[in-house]
């Protein structure tokens, strides 16, 4: 029999708004010229993947520990979701993804946008406080394609015949122009899903005059339209080309500038240039791995020889962990393992799911060689934001940020407020983190790692889990049954967290009705 899990709500509600005061605290603005801010956000790269967060991995990545022996390195960093357009959703702004229309899964390339136009995101925030602000990469929030035939969308967006209907030639609308970015220029959805064009501030690069697909082991990609100057194994490359030129032209003028570079690798397709395949030793994925890494030492070079090295906060992580079709059983073969100590990949409910390498330099206010053993979530670039531009946040924006500023200085750690971190995975399922307790509300993977959803024998496994993480960081013995006052604490701060419309103080707010096909709200795993 299922333990209940209501109880009086509004009893709950107004216990929590006595507890909790209205508003967000803000640190003063920084004294000095506020920094340019670079966020490289790396697709499907898993936790031990990088040298120095897994001495053990067998991929090199020099240009990256650089960072992390330069800067801050968080060793306990969670994407919001084990997987990728909610991660991007809670990045920009603040706010876990199942709050949004989407509770579960991803947007295809063609998918309608998911942030209102009235919504704040970093971008916004950052434009506000006298940032230029450019997004460069893969986008999958959605834009609004222009359409031949509006009263028919068609498909998906999954196969060839559902683009039928897009009018290539007309302007896209609801783009990241729209929500806050000065500059924007990508695709739609990941590097396997049509259309394989590109946007830039709205308009499509260059005609549509293609269809392609790959159905390789690692290169694989779907059937679709694809644009002329649109070359998959370039695009990577493409991205950082893009971004060094928008650093150098950046490098003189007044405003600080925001870059979102959220690249679309090592996510499938994986192509590793021809430069690289082969230069690992172990298979095409780290291949790639190492790729990105050197031209992130180009992009720091760019940094440097325009003088911007110094005031310049760079952050380099990942929007979910390593995904299965890196192909584990070689890699770990080889000695290698991507998700590191860590239980599952991608899409999965557990750690190897959603921990990921986070890593912040920025000489100005970080110390070299620090490390940082907070528990975070990329959702907290929104707080961190407004502390450093001292812009408070108001009562219906990042519902779910805190400031990682106390951590940067040190000696402040202590000061972070976030107590607690909710965790999602593909299927819409939740886990709470508090200290060394995480709570799965589900006893499966909730993803793509065994055991899986719906698999047989599911029946008889405990209804729920519960790990201590300080003890057992692989996940492996389920104390559900053992401390039935952890259970009842975790759920109801889940439950809370859910009636109250955020995780962060201050007045109530909204989540968003289900939408995008997705499961009716209810039936969100915390609710059965």
């Amino acid at each position: 029999m299922k333990t209940p899990f209501f109880f009086n709500s509004n009893a709950l509600l107004t216990l929590l708004l006595l507890i909790f005061p209205f508003g967000k605290k803000v640190s003063e603005p920084i004294d000095e010229k506020p920094p340019n801010i670079i966020y490289i956000l790396a697709d499907d790269l898993g936790y031990g993947d990088i040298g120095s967060f897994n001495p053990e991995g067998k991929i090199s990545s020099p240009n990256i520990d650089k960072l992390a022996a330069e800067g801050m390195k968080f060793t306990d960093a969670h994407s919001p979701s084990a997987v990728c357009t909610p991660t991007r959703y809670g990045i920009l702004t603040g706010r876990y993804s199942w709050r949004s229309p989407l509770k579960s899964g991803v947007l295809t390339g063609k998918s309608k946008a998911l942030i209102p136009n009235n919504r704040t995101t970093v971008a916004s925030l950052l434009k506000k406080g006298g940032y230029h602000t450019a997004f460069i990469g893969k986008w999958h929030l959605g834009w609004d394609w222009a359409q031949k035939d509006t009263s028919d969308f068609g498909g998906e967006g999954w196969n060839a015949d559902d683009f039928e209907n897009i009018d290539f030639t007309g302007p896209v609308k609801n783009t990241p122009n729209d929500i806050g970015f000065d500059y924007a220029y990508g695709h739609s959805g990941s590097l396997d899903m049509a259309p394989y064009v590109y946007v830039e501030n709205g308009s499509i690069t260059t005609e549509v005059n293609s269809i392609t697909e790959d159905t390789g082991k690692y290169t694989w990609w779907r059937k679709g339209p694809t644009a002329s100057d649109f070359d998959h194994d370039e695009v990577t490359p493409n991205f950082f080309r893009k971004s060094m030129d928008y650093i150098r032209k950046r490098s003189s003028a007044e405003k600080p500038f925001f870059l979102y570079l959220a690249l679309p690798s090592p996510h499938t397709p994986i192509l590793p240039t021809k430069a690289w395949l082969g230069k690992s030793g172990l298979n095409p994925y780290a291949d790639f791995v190492s790729m990105i890494d050197s031209y992130v030492g180009d992009l720091m070079n760019v940094l440097e020889e325009q003088g911007m090295k110094e005031n310049t906060m760079v952050i380099f992580t990942s929007d979910n962990g390593c995904s299965p079709e890196a192909d584990f059983e070689i890699l770990e073969k080889k000695g290698h393992r991507p998700s590191s100590i860590y239980r599952g990949h991608k899409a999965d409910i557990f750690e190897g799911g959603h921990r990921i390498p986070f890593i912040v330099r920025w000489p100005e206010k970080i110390k070299p060689n620090s490390i940082a053993e907070n528990t975070i979530c990329l959702t907290d670039l929104t707080a961190t934001c407004s502390d450093i531009l001292g812009i408070p946040l108001q009562e219906n924006e990042g519902e779910d940020s805190f400031s990682l500023l106390p951590i940067f200085n040190g000696e402040d750690a202590e000061k972070y407020e976030r107590k607690t971190t909710v965790h999602h995975s593909i299927n819409g399922s939740f886990a709470i983190r508090k200290e060394n307790w995480k709570f799965i509300f589900c006893p499966d993977s909730g993803g793509w790692s065994d055991p899986k959803p719906n698999a047989e024998g599911i029946d008889k496994l405990p209804e729920f889990q519960l790990y201590d993480l300080e003890k057992d960081p692989g996940e492996r013995t389920n104390l559900f049954t053992s401390y039935p006052d952890k259970v009842e604490e975790l759920r109801a701060l889940m439950v809370s967290y859910i009636e109250n419309g955020r995780s962060t103080e201050g007045p109530i707010q909204k989540n968003d009705p289900e939408a995008f096909g997705t499961k009716d709200w209810k039936q969100i795993s915390i609710f059965k």
